[in-house]
Parts: structure tokens; C-alpha cells; sequence
């Protein structure tokens, strides 16, 4: 398919052609009428939206039905009526217009986030900061970490709202992970992935921005190698979408250095939320004291919390027996020691996916390929280690 506008045809005469081949096949999908006008997907779903609000077609997942009247059987001003009561634009002949710029043109984009209160505020303020300056509109909506509740709220910005891209953290294990994958894959407006990486059978129709988490890990095990530890335990919570990363980034980072890891902690716990997180915390502790760890990585920044006022309870000093370095750098800050932290690139990563989003809409190039972004997470340095 190309993206350019032909110069010839008027954008009156465009929305006429849509409601012709709507009123011949029905029911037609935006990316056939892109190819047939040639012109840019961005173009008809606009044409078809002003279309719709004047009461000429309806809007339909992935296209555009042919409607015989507007509203209570007004026409639609500059309209005409054929013999058979049916509506028709108004094609005004006269010379070729100059190729629209549809740079200039605001794009309406969706974001859908899981959290609005942990992580990903930062990232939504990187994204409107890139949106300011790009022309973009956001509408965000925040889910649950729930695969459906994720898909409902996109297929409303694609079906209701008329985005024209989606920006998403989306659940991608277990069969409604997928199922959502494949679903955002088929999808008639360009996609980019905030802190996932998709699939290699979806790389190909999906873009991504992430931080390097598994960077972000060996960070934190070469800081604290650097201090003197020789033993640098991990802990990770089971739900996280992160801590297959943060893990491989440990684990590559201890061999590369030569550290030890087989005795040495990698715990796999519940949230600090949990009933059961007492006992699980102070069985991590113990494994720490028996097998000689005097550091660890502990993700979350809540449970790293959690984890420095029980060392407090037990009589274990932070740093000088145990030397913590969290993940995330969301409130390491307020911990009593201030946690040492890795701070994932959360506004970096809002701006890149706002960018990379506006870049893909706006290049004329149907042969763009696909874009990966990796942004380097930092170590903030505190007392904990």
C-alpha cells in the first residue's frame, strides 16, 4: 500500500469515492479503502469519522458501513439527494489542491496503562510531555493487569474513541495474554508496546519501547561487587512481569564476575500484600545468615521496605550486615535507611513510545520497518549498601 495523497483528487471528492464504495459492497475495511484511494490508513479512518458524524456511514470494527440518511432523516449539509432518497457528498469541481500535510493534522492516540499509582505515572508524564510537543492527543485509561480488562479498554479506544495508534502494557502470558497479543497484532491503527517485548512471531506488527532491565540488574550486582560482596542474593515477587529480567541480569551478572549462585538466595515471593509475606520474609532473611549473602536485590521497592524494617526487628544492620539494592525507585527514597536504588527510565520510556508512535503515523514509507527501543536504567546510590 502507499501513504502519499494524490494531489488530484479533493478531499470532498475522497469522502464522496468512500461512500460510493461503501453504497456498492456494504460494508468495506479501512485498509482496502487506503490501498483503493491510495492514501494513508490515518486518512480514510478520519474521512470516515467526519462521514459518520454526519450521518453518511457508521463505523464498524476495522471499517466503515454505508448509512441511507443522517439523523432523524436530516441530509447532511453540502449533501444532495439522489431519485431514491439516499445521500450523496457534493463534489465541488475546481482546480487540484495542494497536497494535504498530514503532519500538521493531530493524531488522537490511546494508552492504556495497568497502574495508575506505581511505575507507570512517570511513564504517562514522559508521554504527555512528548505529546505536547508532537501535536498528539492522549487518552489513557488504566487497567487492572487483567488481559480482559486490558482488551476491553483498547477495543473501546479503537471502536468508540477512533484513535489512531494505541500505546500499551499489556498482560502477555497464560491463554488471555495471548489471545490479547493476537488481538493487538490485528488491529487497524499501529501499536507500541510500553515495557514489553513481543513475541517473534509478533515482532513484526508490534513495536516496542523498553527499559533494559536485565542491564538494570547487573548494575546493581557489579555496585555491590564493587563494594566487597561476594555472595549477592535476588529476590523477585512471583507476579511481576519484570522479574524474569531483573533475574537474568543477576544471574549473567554473577557469572560474568565469578560470583557464586548456587547456596546463594534467589527467592521467588509473594507481594509484601500478602498474608503469607511475614513468613516468607523471614525465611529469606535466614537464608541469607546461613549461607553467608551480605547483599541483596530485592524487587520491588515495597518489600525492599518491608525487608529493612524487619532486618530492624531482628537485629540485623542495613548495610553493614546486609546490603540492599531495590528495584524500581519508586519510594526507595523514604525507606529509614534511603534504599539504593535502580531506577528504571520510566519518563524516557513515555516519551520514546509517543515518539516512535507519532513517527510511525507520520511517515509516508508503507516499508518503515519495525522499530525496537532499549533505554538504560541508572544506580542511584544511598545508604542501604
Amino acid at each position: 500500500m502507499t501513504t502519499s495523497e494524490p494531489s488530484a483528487m479533493l478531499p470532498s471528492e475522497r469522502r464522496a469515492k468512500v461512500v460510493e464504495l461503501l453504497r456498492r459492497r456494504g460494508t468495506v475495511r479501512v485498509h482496502d479503502l487506503a490501498d483503493e484511494l491510495d492514501v494513508s490508513a490515518i486518512t480514510v479512518r478520519r474521512d470516515i469519522s467526519l462521514l459518520a458524524e454526519q450521518g453518511l456511514v457508521r463505523r464498524v470494527r476495522g471499517g466503515a458501513t454505508v448509512t441511507a440518511t443522517g439523523p432523524a432523516g436530516v441530509r447532511p449539509q453540502g449533501y444532495a439527494t439522489e431519485p431514491n432518497g439516499s445521500a450523496l457528498p457534493v463534489v465541488e469541481r475546481r482546480l487540484p489542491a495542494p497536497r494535504p500535510r498530514d503532519r500538521s493534522e493531530q493524531l488522537t492516540v490511546g494508552m492504556v496503562v495497568p497502574s495508575l499509582d506505581y511505575y507507570y505515572p512517570d511513564v504517562i508524564k514522559g508521554a504527555r510531555e512528548a505529546a505536547a510537543e508532537a501535536d498528539v492527543r492522549i487518552v489513557l485509561r488504566g487497567a487492572t493487569y487483567e488481559a480482559a480488562d486490558e482488551r476491553r479498554q483498547l477495543a473501546r479506544l479503537v471502536e468508540t474513541v477512533g484513535v489512531d495508534g494505541l500505546l500499551v502494557v499489556p498482560t502477555t502470558t497464560g491463554d488471555e495474554g495471548e489471545a490479547l497479543v493476537r488481538w493487538l497484532q490485528s488491529v487497524d491503527v499501529p501499536v507500541v508496546l510500553i515495557e514489553r517485548t513481543p513475541a517473534d512471531r509478533y515482532r513484526d506488527s508490534v513495536e516496542s519501547v523498553v527499559s533494559d532491565h536485565v542491564r538494570g540488574a547487573a548494575i546493581a550486582v557489579r555496585h555491590l561487587a564493587e563494594l566487597g560482596h561476594r555472595r549477592i542474593g535476588l529476590s523477585t515477587t512471583l507476579a511481576s512481569p519484570t522479574a524474569p529480567h531483573v533475574r537474568q541480569g543477576w544471574r549473567e551478572a554473577c557469572e560474568r564476575l565469578g560470583l557464586p549462585i548456587d547456596g546463594t538466595p534467589d527467592v521467588r515471593t509473594v507481594d509484601q500484600r500478602d498474608a503469607g509475606w511475614p513468613v516468607t520474609l523471614d525465611a529469606l532473611l535466614d537464608s541469607c545468615l546461613d549461607s553467608g549473602t551480605t547483599a541483596l536485590v530485592v524487587h520491588s521497592d515495597p518489600e525492599a521496605i518491608s525487608l529493612v524494617e524487619r532486618c530492624q526487628e531482628r537485629g540485623i544492620r542495613v548495610p553493614e550486615d546486609l546490603a540492599l539494592v531495590t528495584y524500581d525507585d519508586e519510594w526507595a527514597e523514604l525507606s529509614d535507611p534511603p534504599l539504593t536504588a535502580i531506577r528504571p527510565p520510566k519518563a524516557a520510556v513515555g516519551r520514546a513510545a509517543v515518539t516512535l508512535l507519532a513517527a510511525r503515523l507520520r511517515d509516508p514509507d508503507p516499508h518503515r520497518p519495525a522499530h525496537r527501543i532499549v533505554i538504560e536504567p541508572q544506580l542511584i546510590v544511598r545508604s542501604s549498601s
